[in-house]
Parts: structure tokens; sequence; C-alpha cells
């Protein structure tokens, strides 16, 4: 056990967690000339050179701290990865300790117009299209937040306009959020082990609305609907055909056209993701870029040259008439749901799946399953209970490891198939994040490609 002296009388803030965001914390405050105190329950922290770059020693506790530690804080900022109900939070609480997250101290901070953009699945790509594509208008823009660093870390950028991916767990501990633009991208089961239900996690999303100056909403999903004002500006997405000033997808002689009305703006085909799920994300930046007065034209040529993130419906080879992708960011059901029917065409789909189950039911993937050529490859922590839900009507295999499963596929796919990563489940069962497991992905298609 390592612990630390009760914060003294003169330092009464304390920072809760050093990961990215607790770091980016400690800076700030530095640069303030703020004095204050850290903790974080992982002892392996106190090794960190970069959790422990910008804090003081004698006013730091690692591993199981007292809880005496927080005792007279008077303000406590939260890292995201701290559910709100740990007892040294609720103890703080008891005292009077105000409560709250990073990106507070931002909005505080900052000195030019914020966008906020949420979601369950899509966020980051559309956060980083975004960015992309009002740089590429000539205006100074900061991107972070949830997505790349952290958003105080932006201020010393002194742009423009600020682009913020906003997570719930960032959200729901948000007292100050005043955004000039958000959006709720769309809302499915997520985070459920964080959240007693849909219904909390769902509120959480929608404190991005609590004091917004435009809104852009998806019209197919009443999840999203804001309740803002009435005199509050809305925007509107949808994936069919839109409405006059409405933006969507339109079909004409076997092409997908996006569209803002009756206006043809760019083709799908021309767009470097693949995926419709991707030319919705796509859609969704043009609606945000409108609201925000962008030139449309740049826009949209920002729009056909993005090639999307890392993990994210990322193309990874083609070997033998069998694409593999690598979609290891789908850690919930509505992203996994997505990338199937984003890809789905004549051939089958060997979907490598499991991980951490974070509380989801995984039986509302058999809507998309029954219209889909699915065959599952179930490996991770989550197996018996994909089994379960699922039923054994769904064609699956149980696979050993992840470079069992791409072995798998690899030998049973024909032309045509997709041998498609897109878990629909955390990665800490058997890596250390999503990116990790996207990597190994990636080494083991690349493994069948020296071996071919």
């Amino acid at each position: 056990m390592m612990t630390s002296a009760t914060i003294a009388s003169s330092e009464r803030r304390l920072i809760f967690g050093l990961g990215a965001t607790g770091q980016s914390v400690a800076r700030w405050w530095r640069q303030q000339g703020l004095a204050f105190a850290a903790l974080d329950t992982r002892v392996e922290r106190a090794d960190d050179a970069a959790a422990v770059a910008d804090i003081n020693r004698d006013n730091a506790a690692f591993g199981d701290v007292d809880a005496a530690f927080v005792d007279h804080c008077t303000e406590m900022i939260v890292s995201p990865g701290v559910a709100l109900d740990h007892p040294l939070i609720e103890r703080a609480r008891e005292q009077g300790c105000r409560v709250r997250g990073d990106i507070d101290l931002f909005m505080e901070a900052a000195q030019a117009p914020v966008v906020g953009i949420t979601g369950s699945n899509g966020k980051s790509t559309v956060t980083s299209i975004l960015g992309a594509m009002i740089a590429a208008c000539g205006v100074k823009v900061a991107v972070g937040g949830n997505l790349g660093r952290p958003a105080l870390d932006l201020l010393a950028d002194e742009p423009d306009l600020y682009v913020l991916e906003l997570s719930s767990f960032q959200l729901e501990r948000s007292e100050t959020l005043s955004l000039a633009l958000a959006t709720v991208l769309n809302v499915s089961a997520d985070h459920l082990d964080r959240y007693a239900s849909l219904t909390d996690y769902h509120r959480a999303k929608h404190v991005i609305h609590k004091q917004v100056g435009h809104v852009v909403a998806n019209r197919d999903d009443p999840l999203t609907i804001p309740l803002v004002p009435e005199d509050t500006p809305v925007t509107w997405w949808r994936s069919g055909e839109p409405d006059l000033n409405e933006f969507g997808l339109l079909e004409h002689d076997g092409v997908t056209w996006l569209c803002r009305g009756p206006e043809r703006l760019v083709c799908a085909d021309e767009l470097q993701l693949a995926g419709r799920h991707n030319h919705l994300n796509v859609l969704a930046v043009l609606a945000l870029g409108s609201a925000l007065k962008m030139p449309l034209e740049g826009l949209i040529e920002g729009a056909k040259q993005y090639r999307g993130l890392p993990h994210r419906c990322q193309l990874i080879s083609q070997l033998n008439g069998v694409r593999f992708i690598d979609d290891s960011k789908g850690t919930n059901i509505g992203a996994t749901a997505a990338a199937l029917e984003g890809l789905a065409g004549a051939g089958q789909i060997w979907l490598i799946i499991g991980g951490q189950g974070k509380g989801q039911d995984f039986s509302l993937l058999k809507p998309v399953l029954a219209r889909i050529d699915v065959r599952l490859l179930v490996m991770g922590e989550a197996t018996d209970q994909i089994r379960g839900d699922l039923g054994e009507d769904t064609p699956m295999d149980v696979m050993s490891s992840l470079e069992d499963a791409v072995n798998h596929s690899a030998a049973s796919a024909k032309p045509g198939d997709i041998v498609l990563l897109s878990p629909a489940c955390a990665s800490f069962d058997m890596f250390s994040s999503y990116v990790e497991r996207g990597e190994r992905f990636q080494a083991a298609v690349a493994a069948l490609e020296v071996a071919a």
C-alpha cells in the first residue's frame, strides 16, 4: 500500500486519476501557479514519468489510498476513466467537495467558439473529418478532447475554433458546458457496466445540449433529438432522401449521393471511406460544417480526400479476393451493427467478435444477422454470453485467439468475402487496448501475405 499525508489546508484542489486527462489538468494548474494534490489507485502510476512530471510527490498518493487523503478537498477533477460512484469521490462529496471534469476547466479558459461532438459510434471519425475540413477552409482549428490531445492542451494553440470529441464520461461531470454547436450522432447501448440503464447513458450524452447555440441532429434516431428551447436552430440529417434544407442520402440509378435537399453534393463512390455508415458520418460532417457557415465546396473537397482513422473500418489487405478490415474500435453492439450494415454485399462476412462485454445484450445483433450473411468467430471473456444471447441458430465458431480467428477465416473465406474484426466488446481481457488488438489483427493478416 502506498499513501501520502492528507491534503494541506492551503492545497484544496485534487486530481483523481493520472492518465492523459489527469496529466493535462496537472500541467494546466501548474501553469496557473495553483497548488494541488493528486491520486491514482494504480500503484504503477507512481513510476510513470509522464504521470508524475507535473505533480508534487509530497502531495500525491498511489495504490490503496487512505480515505482521509481526500478530506478537506474543495475541488476534485475526476478523470473520465474513474466512475463517479467511487467511495473516495462519495466521501469528498459528503464533505462538500465540488466534483467535476477537465472540460469545465477548458470551457472557463477557452477564448474561441467550441464545437462538441458525441455519440455511441462515429464520433472520432466525424470529429477528425470536421477538423480536417475546417482547416482546409483556411480556419485555424484545434481538435481533441476524448480523441487525441486532451482539451486543456489545446488552449496553447489559440485557435479560431475548437472541435471536441466528448464522451459520456466527460459530459456527465461537466457543470459549465456552453457550446456554439453540438451534436449527438446516435445513441445505442454502451458502457452499461458504468451506467445503470440506457436511460442514464442517454441522459449523460444529452448534457451536450445543456447550453448550446446551434444543434445538428440525426432525424433517424429518436434518442438524439435535442431537448432545447424552441428558438435554438437545428440542422437535420438522415439516412434517406432529405427534405428541403436537410442533409441525406439519395439513391439514383444504383448510385448513392450525399445531398442537401434536392441538391446532389458528392457521389459516395468519390469518398475514400467505405461503408454506408461512413457515408452517414460524412453527411453529419457536412451538416456541421454548413451550420458553421463553412464553404460547402471546401467541405466536399475535404471529404473526398479524407482516408479515415486507424482501426475504424480500415481496409488492411485484399488477399485472394478476400478483404480484411480492421474495426477494432467497434467496442459496442451499435458500432458492430453499423459496420455490418455498411459493408454488406454479395459475399459472406466473417465477423471476429468478443472480448469484455460491458453489460450489453448481444441478442440486439439478431436483426442485423438475420439480414446479412455473417459467420461469427467468437473469442474472449464474453464467449459464453454471446453464444447464449444469440442462440444455436446463429452460425459461429469459438476461437482460442485472434490469430486463430484470422487463420480460420482466411482458410474458409471465398473471393468476395470480408473478414471483419469488429468485436462489439472492450479489449482488456486479452489486450492492453483496442489499438493493440487492431495491431495484432494487422500483424496476423500480414503473416498471411508473407505465407501466400
